[in-house]
């Protein structure tokens, strides 16, 4: 065959025909290949949760034989015999269809939950409860109490078997003489901490009495907080003391609350009550790590000084100078005082408590001055 027949074979123009079909075979493979990238992109968002799920089932299939004995049991079918390999995709799309089954009832649980959740706050709603409903779902159900005259219990705060009748008849001019040189530091340290109160609040007892149960409030939780630290340390008992502290923590706290009923603080006596408590806090904090038998000592002499301060405020009521009001309610059901009480009743019983509070911490403080562990000596639990 001459070269000029193998250069014209080469050089065929094609007919319209081929063309048309040569056109037709490109635009199909283009096709398919964006229909692929679409597919990819529009269900990468939920193939990624089926793929996981897909590959927690293939684990719990192929776990036994993977990780199992090198020798398959009597009677079982080796994962890949010969031509078997289709063993593969029939495990994968037994997988792929147990995940999407998986997938169905994680949404139906969480519609249904999410709608009885949705009907338990409308019914709250309609009944007009306060508060938001939380789920069931941890058997945790609120409790509906009431009080001893049948009515409902309001607070949260403190249970009704919390309340408590305070013991008004405490001797209140009990004083620890200062003889010792920490004695002394502690009874003068107080003491000049009573002249700026003195000199901001004047006779304003209601934001005073404020003042002095955000501080009062603070030793018994600093000092709780400790002893808890160090039985935990020491893998001992605390004898009682975690509890009786935190139980004074507690009550200065509702003192706080019940005081709030009453008095208006402006903003930058709220904001003398921020820095005096950080600084306080942390001072007690050191001074309860160096000496706790300093600390004990500085927080009866500071009941004292408020024993001395509601005194005041008891004279002022009954003078006049101070509008006797009723007693709110949260005093009421606490203290449990007669429905006609009065702010006057109020601050006689807050008064008994911080008598209580000056002889539990003076007692600890005579516990350690003695050479004693406060755990050796069982705490005086509900002294009121």
């Amino acid at each position: 065959m001459s070269s000029w027949s193998v250069l014209a074979r080469r050089h065929v123009v094609p007919s319209p025909s081929q063309k048309l079909a040569r056109l037709q075979v490109r635009e199909t493979a283009a096709t398919s290949s964006a229909s692929r990238v679409g597919h990819r992109f529009a269900g990468s968002s939920s193939s990624a949760m089926r793929s996981r799920v897909a590959g927690s089932v293939l684990l719990r299939h192929l776990g036994p034989r993977v990780f199992g004995p090198a020798t398959p049991a009597s009677g079982s079918r080796p994962l890949l015999v010969g031509g078997e390999g289709g063993v593969w995709a029939r495990l994968l799309a037994t997988s792929a269809a147990e995940a999407a089954k998986e997938e169905v009832a994680a949404s139906k649980d969480n519609v249904a939950s999410t709608a009885a959740a949705k009907a338990e706050a409308v019914q709250a709603a309609k009944e007009g409860e306060k508060g938001a409903v939380v789920s069931s779902y941890w058997g945790i159900v609120p409790a509906k109490l009431v009080n001893k005259d049948g009515a409902e219990w309001k607070w949260s705060c403190f249970r009704p078997w919390e309340a408590y009748t305070s013991d008004t008849s405490i001797d209140l001019t009990k004083h620890h003489q200062p003889k010792i040189l920490l004695d002394k530091i502690a009874y003068w340290t107080v003491k000049s901490l009573r002249v700026p109160t003195d000199i901001f609040f004047q006779r304003r007892y209601g934001c005073r009495a404020m003042m002095l149960e955000t501080v009062a409030a603070v030793p018994g939780m600093v000092g709780g907080m400790l002893l808890h630290l160090r039985s935990l340390r020491r893998f001992e008992h605390s004898g009682g003391w975690i509890r009786a502290l935190l139980e004074e923590a507690e009550n200065e706290r509702m003192h706080l609350m019940t005081f709030m009923e009453v008095a208006d603080p402006k903003w930058y006596e709220r904001a003398l009550v921020l820095a005096v408590q950080g600084v306080f806090f942390n001072a007690y904090f050191v001074g309860y790590l160096l000496s706790p038998k300093f600390a004990h000592r500085v927080v009866g002499y500071l009941e004292e000084e408020a024993i001395h301060s509601y005194t005041e405020f008891l004279r002022d009521l009954e003078a006049g100078k101070i509008e006797n009001v009723p007693a709110p309610r949260i005093a009421i059901d606490y203290w449990r005082l007669p429905a006609d009480a009065t702010l006057k009743d109020v601050v006689t019983v807050v008064r008994a408590d911080e008598a209580h509070h000056r002889d539990v911490n003076h007692f600890a403080a005579d516990i350690h001055f003695q050479g004693l562990e406060l755990n050796k000596t069982p705490a005086p639990l509900g002294y009121h």
